[in-house]
């Protein structure tokens, strides 16, 4: 995203693309086409999203024009940069991209892909340089926050530490029995990775041992993310339950055993200590195949509310930057966004397919959504 951008046109068409999809209760702002899709999106200082699921094994970043909400488009289509992960003509499906992660400063991208090879890249589409010692899919790929290193978390069992200067491996740890899921920095120099084996482990960057081994969960661990502040990490499994960590226990903190069935992924609110918003709770959310979405009191380890408006799993959920509204994608076609405060939704948009991946821009007037009809929209929110 970029932060100056104002308003995206309502309606964009694509040369050798037909627009796919349509969002109802609200003026839809862009939507961008590819051929195959891998529901993911994040934001940097520009709108970037990956899709890619049946060999198309690219990336692609997108500037979004400038241009008032309602009106048309006078330059034609968003730009866009092409990050192909193969040579030649022909499509390797062994190169098809499953994460991604852009910097702090939103100057370099990085990609994980089936091939086990990560890419940096520049803003520009250059291939900065590519980092090989994986030997299975990355599945989970984050930066750090200085810059200075790169984690990846692989089905070959183990994370490395990149040292993004020189390309080269700064640390590989092998402590998983089964693919890494997900990994998350805690700083500079520690993180936590999660695997398929059930367990999570913190370690550090010079340690050979991890730092602490959280056992206590009953299915594979999905998704993990430290508080802002890095005292708490929070953990979702297949068992149908979320967990609190600290590093000063063995156990875990709480556990919250609400949902019906498996929670696929976990948000902190960017709320609370270490935050831009440091004198509102700070609370968890979670998003589950049960169809709904919970939100947890972390003080006190109790449910605040479940949002229950979705018919099928819901896959994606995000924060508004000053954590008053989560938007919830699912299964159903349907982004709900829902107030946190009032536990109701305010507004709900409808696609053409599931929704994969949710995410605000920094002013949180816009959200744009991933769908399964190879469908990104950008949608205007302004109550």
């Amino acid at each position: 995203w970029q932060p100056e951008v104002a308003g995206i046109p309502t309606r964009v068409s694509f040369e050798g693309h037909s627009m796919i999809g349509k969002l109802s209760k609200s003026p839809m702002l862009g939507q961008l086409l590819h051929f195959s899709f891998f529901w993911l999106l994040t934001s940097s200082s520009i709108f970037f999203f990956c899709i890619n699921s049946s060999g198309d094994s690219t990336a692609r970043i997108w500037t979004i024009p400038h241009g008032h909400c309602g009106s048309s488009v006078q330059n034609g289509p968003p730009n866009s940069v092409i990050l192909k992960h193969f040579k030649g003509r022909t499509n390797e499906k062994s190169k098809d991209v499953t994460t991604l992660d852009w910097n702090g400063e939103g100057t370099l991208l990085a990609t994980g892909s089936y091939d086990g090879h990560a890419r940096i890249w520049s803003r520009d589409g250059e291939l900065k340089s590519t980092l090989s010692k994986h030997k299975g899919p990355i599945f989970s790929l984050k930066w750090n926050k200085k810059g200075d290193c790169l984690l990846s978390g692989s089905v070959d069992k183990t994370a490395i530490v990149w040292d993004v200067r020189t390309g080269e491996c700064k640390q590989q740890f092998e402590f998983h029995s089964a693919p890494a899921l997900d990994v998350d920095w805690r700083n500079n120099v520690s993180f936590a990775t999660c695997s398929t084996d059930n367990m999570i482990y913190v370690c550090k960057i010079g340690e050979t041992r991890p730092v602490k081994a959280f056992a206590g969960h009953q299915g594979e661990v999905n998704a993990i993310k430290w508080d802002p502040t890095g005292s708490l990490l929070a953990s979702c499994s297949d068992d149908m339950t979320a967990k609190l960590w600290s590093l000063k226990y063995d156990k875990y903190v709480y556990d919250f055993k609400e949902h019906q069935k498996e929670i696929y992924t976990i948000r902190w609110s960017p709320t609370g200590p270490g935050t831009n918003n440091p004198n509102q709770q700070l609370v968890l959310a979670s998003a589950s195949f049960d169809s709904t979405v919970k939100l947890w009191d972390v003080d006190i380890g109790r449910p605040l509310c479940s949002f229950d408006g979705h018919r099928l799993p819901v896959y994606a959920i995000a924060f508004s930057p000053n954590g008053e509204y989560l938007a919830s994608g699912s299964v159903d076609q349907c982004m709900h966004i829902w107030s946190v405060k009032e536990g109701r939704i305010v507004k709900t948009y409808s696609g053409g397919g599931g929704i994969f991946e949710v995410c605000w821009n920094r002013e949180g007037d816009k959200i744009a959504a991933c769908f399964s009809n190879n469908t990104v929209c950008v949608v205007d929110f302004r109550m």
